[in-house]
């Protein structure tokens, strides 16, 4: 894909000095920087930003940074530092926000049933806090255990990773460059970027809606995936179809 820009250098940087930095705080790290459902105690406004630069282990932050090279490179050297930036970090951010729906989603249904059951909000805190701490937990009559599950399992799982951000940058390129031949690894037949690039982000909506990974482990993040996706997507086919007024954001 050519030579590695600037701003994707310095990104690829950070995110692999805070992986090591990381790794030496241990949990602290991510009980401050990764994003937790905003119920959550540990949950901080930075964490919408800060999330990007944190990763779960060797493979994720591998794979996010390929991606971020492979394809972040030539999408700056076509738009310029400025949107690419404006792309990477607003999709990221767009990525927040789905996740935290979605997750709102899973979390309230067993966060209604338990007040409706006579608890007060500190007291399913403490209840959600036990669980996760013992990691189990009485179930209350009448409550179905999948709501208690998807509930504590809100509460108490965190977003970590430059993932939004990535897909926000691949569906943008392919908004680019629709046509252009891309290799898969290992097989030698190319395809279209449109359809790779399409293909991935439906398999992330199936994976969303049913919640199965066809690809990567069971713990990805689908929501987030398709919120960057779709703020990509947005964003660089309103610069497209405005034919790029390059002084916009110089």
């Amino acid at each position: 894909m050519g030579r590695i820009t600037e701003t994707v250098k310095v990104l690829l940087i950070v995110n692999i000095i805070v992986f090591i930095g990381a790794l030496t705080l241990g949990n602290n790290a991510f009980d401050f920087f990764a994003l937790w459902f905003p119920k959550n105690d540990n949950f901080q406004i930075w964490q919408i930003i800060t999330h990007m630069f944190m990763h779960g282990g060797e493979s994720h932050i591998f794979f996010n940074m390929f991606a971020l090279y492979m394809f972040g490179s030539h999408l700056e050297a076509s738009i310029g530092q400025k949107k690419f930036l404006f792309i990477y970090f607003f999709s990221g951010m767009g990525a927040a926000g789905f996740q935290i729906l979605f997750t709102y989603f899973q979390f309230n249904p067993g966060y209604q049933a338990y007040i409706e059951a006579g608890l007060s909000s500190s007291e399913i805190g403490d209840f959600i806090q036990n669980a996760v701490a013992n990691q189990k937990y009485i179930v209350y009559p009448n409550i179905p255990q999948d709501i208690t599950e998807n509930m504590i399992k809100s509460y108490a799982t965190p977003m970590v990773g430059a993932s939004g951000a990535i897909f926000g940058v691949l569906a943008a390129f392919a908004v680019l460059y629709p046509n252009l031949p891309l290799y898969i690894l290992f097989i030698p037949v190319p395809v279209k970027a449109k359809y790779l690039i399409g293909g991935y982000f439906l398999l992330n909506l199936y994976g969303g809606i049913t919640g199965q990974a066809i690809l990567g482990p069971s713990n990805v993040a689908h929501w987030a995936h398709i919120g960057g996706a779709v703020i990509g997507f947005i964003t660089m086919w309103y610069w497209k179809k405005n034919s790029f007024n390059q002084h916009r954001w110089d």
